[in-house]
């Protein structure tokens, strides 16, 4: 992590743009996905937080940012209550097909074609960075922003009012569980009932018990009119005593019986820096990461490289990060192995950052493409979310990366609601129900409808923006009266634009 006077962290990156066309992994068109990059040296969660909820992803160190309105097929970010979360159908069976492979034995006959995963981001990137060496930066450079930082425009009322508001309404925060999140570094086990329904809404009623109660009523009424004294009137049904949906981790639970022949674990281990259990099991993580390249994606024998498989989903910016209402196993970047009678057959990428778990990636052994893990996977990493939230109120949304509507394949993951799409216009949040419409008349939308909404992160002062240049952090303002030779502005305009003024003033972008 690149720390400066006062040991605060800071994001260094390297921006490489996006005019070219690359080959995309969904459509297939060979110049057709169009992205904007940048490498990141080192990146703390809040930016990276931020970062994502701008459009941005990353793939290993590399972060990068569809052109939403000119790429092929536009990637819109995705995320889904966790809180909220009911299993479907669909969800349910998911379950009940693990539960009898647990419990039997029995795997499925033929593969499951209805969940395709993500490919693997390396058709527009990622680019190798440049050569900076260690990150010395001189202390003096505190004092020099300090001095040299231009005003800041005047704060709007509009901007005023959103800081006052606090966390997201549609966060819904509850008390602190005293007990274990099951899911530090060496937790193992499903996860213990816990959320379920949304604690501050009226429960749910079943048509069966409704039914009941309106015959009861009418009975009740039927014998008032025939002047029936002698009979005591049924006590209508409270509805706090009526059946609430089976919560997630029922389900779960439901699914891994005991005494089974088999037995399937989930162990949470950290990435960067490897934790020694990572260390450990890399090798075994890496062997299931390369057949299911080669089975599920077609990749020939030679293209999964232990390389490759490092840069992609071993690499991260995101250092081991921990705050006092922060969740007990911190935050940065994880794999969640999935183990059967003590085998990986499974993992799951994952970040854990301050308001989400993101899902990065997920891979499974062939062998055992007919249980769906892929849907598992997301159903366990949304309760884990759950978990989560209990230590840390705010940390309350589970992200599914890009849904792609414009592919028939990749919409699935809108199956996990209540969910969001990212409006690319604004950066703000819109109900998926609202996006599908539009969707279905334009691979790209503005989601937001309300055409005087802006981005509240607007550009406003580039001249703000910080860079590090010859290990010494200054505004870039500064940077340009320095700089000597073809002005690099419209590039430095180009990437704050894209990050926001409130990253653009604390990512220290490198200069050359």
């Amino acid at each position: 992590m690149l720390k400066m006077a006062g040991s605060k962290s800071y994001t260094m990156v390297e921006y490489f743009g996006g005019d070219s066309g690359y080959r995309c992994g969904y459509c297939k068109n060979d110049e057709g996905n169009f992205s904007h990059g940048m490498w990141s040296h080192t990146m703390t969660v809040q930016d990276y937080q931020d970062l994502i909820d701008r459009g941005w992803r990353r793939s290993g160190k590399y972060v990068y940012k569809p052109k939403m309105n000119k790429t092929c097929c536009p990637q819109y970010t995705i995320r889904c209550h966790a809180l909220k979360f009911q299993p479907s159908k669909s969800h349910k069976k998911v379950l009940k097909k693990i539960s009898k492979f647990i419990s039997k034995g029995e795997l499925p006959k033929g593969t499951d074609d209805g969940e395709p995963m993500d490919s693997v981001c390396d058709q527009a990137g990622p680019r190798e960075p440049s050569s900076v060496g260690p990150f010395k930066v001189q202390r003096a450079a505190i004092t020099d922003i300090q001095n040299e930082l231009p005003e800041r425009p005047a704060t709007t009322q509009a901007e005023k009012a959103e800081a006052a508001d606090g966390p997201p309404t549609d966060c819904v925060t509850l008390r602190k569980d005293p007990e274990h999140v099951a899911g530090e570094p060496t937790t193992a086990g499903a996860p213990r009932a816990g959320m379920g329904a949304d604690p501050g809404r009226p429960p749910c009623r079943k048509a069966k018990d409704l039914r009941k109660e309106r015959r009861l009523q009418k009975e009740q009424n039927r014998q008032q009119s025939e002047g029936d004294a002698s009979i005591v009137s049924p006590t209508p049904l409270n509805p706090a005593q009526t059946t609430q949906p089976k919560p997630l981790e029922d389900f779960i639970n439901e699914s891994l019986p005991d005494n089974s022949p088999h037995r399937l674990e989930v162990r949470l281990v950290r990435s960067n820096p490897p934790s020694p259990q990572f260390k450990a099991s890399f090798d075994a993580s890496y062997q299931v990461y390369k057949l299911y390249q080669m089975a599920i994606h077609k990749d020939p024998p030679d293209k999964p490289s232990e390389s490759q498989f490092r840069r992609f989903l071993c690499d991260s910016p995101l250092e081991d990060e921990h705050s006092p209402d922060g969740p007990e196993v911190g935050y940065g970047s994880f794999h969640q192995q999935y183990l059967l009678d003590g085998r990986i057959v499974a993992v799951g990428v994952i970040d854990i950052l301050p308001t989400c778990v993101s899902s990065v990636y997920f891979y499974y052994h062939p062998d055992f493409a007919s249980l769906s893990l892929g849907s598992y996977s997301a159903l366990r990493e949304i309760a884990f979310t759950r978990q989560l939230q209990k230590q840390s109120p705010k940390l309350s949304f589970y992200y599914l990366g890009f849904y792609i509507h414009s592919c028939p394949k990749m919409r699935y993951k809108g199956q996990y609601r209540p969910s969001d799409l990212l409006c690319p216009e604004t950066y703000a949040w819109v109900s998926i129900e609202q996006c599908i419409p539009q969707l279905e008349n334009s691979r790209y939308a503005r989601f937001n409808q309300d055409p005087e909404a802006e981005d509240s992160r607007v550009l406003k002062e580039v001249g703000r923006a910080l860079v590090l240049h010859r290990r010494t952090v200054m505004p870039y303002a500064t940077y340009s009266r320095k700089r000597k030779g073809s002005s690099d502005e419209a590039e430095v305009q180009q990437y704050a634009d894209l990050v926001g003024q409130d990253c653009a003033e604390r990512i220290l972008l490198y200069r050359a």
